[in-house]
C-alpha cells in the first residue's frame, strides 16, 4: 500500500478513539457549588456540567481536588476542565473558556461584636488584620491593590475560625459560598456583619490547551443553548435562588 494512502487509513482508524476520549472534570470543596455528598460530588456548578456532559454526548468523570493541583492539572494535561474559575486577565491564556455560568459579589466581613465600620477600600486597609487564603485570587487582588495587613491562611475554615476567635478583624469572601464557610468555622450568618462589596466575579468552566478546540466550541454551544431554553436559570434557582446567573 502507497505510504500517503497507509496514513489515511491510519488516521480514520484512530478517529473513533479520539471521539471517545474520556474528559477528566476538576473542581473543589466549594458548597454550595461544588461538594461531596455520600461521597458523589453535588452543587450547582456540578448540576450545570452534568447537564453539559450529556447534551454534548461526552464521556467524562467529575473529580473533586484540592484547588492547587486541580488548577495544575487543568493548566497542563489534554481532555482536562476545571470549574468553577475566575475568569481574570492573568489567566486568559492559560485556558479555553466556557461560560459564565455564574457571578459572585467579595465582601469584607468583621464579627457584629467588634463593632467596625468599614466604608471604603481605605478603611479595610487600616482596620487590623485580614485574613485570606493564600490561593485565592482574592488576596492576589487585594495584594496588588497595596493592602499590607493580609494574613495567608492555608483555608477558609482557618480564616472563619481566626476571626470568630478575635485573632483578626476581618475576613473577606463571596456571597455566594459565605453561610458554608462561616459554618465550617463555627459561625452564622447572623454572627458577622458585611461591609463594602469590592469585587463582582463571573464564574466559567476552563480546558486546557491541549483539549480539542471543537469539543470546547461544542461545549458553549450547548450552554447557550442552556441559556436560552431557561434550564440554566432552573438549576440556580434550585440552589441558588439569590444569586446571579449570567
Amino acid at each position: 500500500m502507497h505510504a500517503l494512502l497507509r496514513g489515511w487509513v491510519l488516521c480514520w482508524a484512530m478517529l473513533p478513539l479520539l471521539a471517545v476520549a474520556e474528559l477528566r472534570l476538576l473542581t473543589e470543596q466549594a458548597p454550595p457549588t461544588s461538594f461531596l455528598r455520600d461521597g458523589q460530588p453535588e452543587g450547582y456548578a456540578v448540576e450545570v456540567v452534568r447537564e453539559l456532559i450529556r447534551r454534548t454526548g461526552s464521556q467524562a468523570r467529575i473529580e473533586l481536588l484540592p484547588w492547587t493541583r486541580a488548577y495544575f492539572l487543568a493548566k497542563s494535561e489534554a481532555d482536562t476542565g476545571l470549574f468553577s474559575v475566575v475568569r481574570t486577565a492573568e489567566r486568559e491564556a492559560l485556558f479555553q473558556w466556557v461560560g459564565p455560568i455564574l457571578q459572585g459579589a467579595t465582601r469584607f466581613y468583621s464579627l457584629k461584636s467588634s463593632k467596625l465600620r468599614i466604608d471604603s477600600l481605605e478603611d479595610a486597609a487600616r482596620a487590623g488584620t485580614l485574613a485570606l487564603p493564600k490561593q485565592w485570587y482574592t488576596y492576589e487582588t487585594l495584594q496588588r491593590m497595596g493592602f499590607t495587613n493580609l494574613y495567608g491562611v492555608p483555608s477558609s475554615r482557618q480564616m472563619v475560625t481566626m476571626l470568630k476567635h478575635g485573632r483578626v478583624k476581618l475576613i473577606a469572601t463571596e456571597d455566594l459560598t459565605l453561610r458554608e464557610e462561616l459554618a465550617s468555622g463555627g459561625l452564622t450568618p447572623d454572627q458577622v456583619q458585611p461591609h463594602l462589596a469590592f469585587m463582582r466575579s463571573d464564574y466559567y468552566i476552563v480546558f486546557s490547551p491541549q483539549t480539542a478546540p471543537a469539543l470546547v466550541e461544542r461545549w458553549r454551544g450547548e450552554l447557550d443553548g442552556m441559556r436560552r431554553d431557561g434550564s440554566l436559570e432552573g438549576i440556580l434557582q434550585r440552589w441558588l435562588p439569590a444569586a446571579r446567573g449570567r
